[in-house]
């Protein structure tokens, strides 16, 4: 009962709070903006940290260690392993200033199409229309990250089920070799935990811990020479198993406690 009722919370936020307060703002900032691109992804962070803060306030058997240094990250790409749905809304409720990779269904959606295509955000898909919008915001991305802003992926273009890492897709690691800034792996455990694939209702009875952590922060161009695509793409796939091996000798050594207790 206690997990229906702190879904339907969350989902009254969502829905009833966009309505009837996040639309305004939305039209607001659509009409009379300057940067336009600039106000819907500051409105996108706070909409979404409204949410993550409601949902904390909810849960208290769910433990969130954030580092807070992820919030001072500026003109970078930004990477994380993916274990749920609500992995790039804490993204998106850390980082003011923000793009990110959306399904290109998503983009022919009614209103929601409408805010992620004026907030900047890039298709994952480049055929037709989405081809040529791809094109644009990449003619653009250099000036959105000299400005201070984020690009953040998930390179795995999809939820893990068992936390082990899946391929990665190369795109990111060429936009970080074309832009030539640094690229920070973050990690990330716990939200599926929470927010289960596959299930409707948030898990809020079971303790569970939730972290976000920097893993590292890799140069494209370090000394004595640039690191290539697959130079790279080794590297976080090198930074990923690790964190998940350490996930795992964390659960084992959690569970052999609670035996001896």
């Amino acid at each position: 009962m206690i997990d229906v009722v702190v879904t339907l919370a969350c989902w009254i936020y969502f829905i009833f709070g966009f309505l009837f307060f996040f639309s305004f703002l939305y039209l607001l900032a659509f009409v009379f903006a300057t940067k336009r691109e600039y106000a819907f992804q500051r409105l996108n962070h706070l909409f979404f940290k409204g949410f993550l803060g409601l949902l904390r306030i909810l849960s208290p058997r769910q433990e969130w260690d954030i580092d807070q240094k992820i919030r001072d990250i500026k003109s970078s790409i930004v990477i994380c392993n993916h274990l749920s749905y609500l992995d790039p809304l804490i993204l998106l409720s850390l980082l003011r200033r923000q793009k990110t990779i959306v399904k290109a269904s998503f983009f022919k959606a009614p209103v929601f199409g409408w805010l992620i295509k004026t907030s900047g955000y890039l298709p994952a898909s480049t055929e037709g229309a989405h081809g040529r919008r791809m094109i644009e915001e990449m003619e653009t991305m250099g000036d959105f990250l000299g400005s201070g802003g984020n690009l953040f992926v998930f390179p795995e273009g999809t939820r893990s089920r068992d936390g082990n890492i899946g391929p990665l897709q190369k795109g990111v690691f060429k936009i970080a070799r074309m832009y030539r800034c640094p690229l920070y792996v973050l990690g990330l455990s716990g939200t599926d935990k929470l927010f289960t694939p596959g299930k409707f209702l948030f898990n809020t009875r079971q303790e569970n811990s939730i972290r976000v952590t920097i893993l590292d922060r890799l140069e494209p161009e370090p000394e004595p020479g640039p690191l290539s695509i697959i130079d790279l793409e080794k590297k976080v796939r090198q930074i990923f198993r690790a964190q998940h091996n350490s996930c795992g000798r964390e659960t084992k050594g959690c569970l052999q406690r609670e035996r001896v207790l």
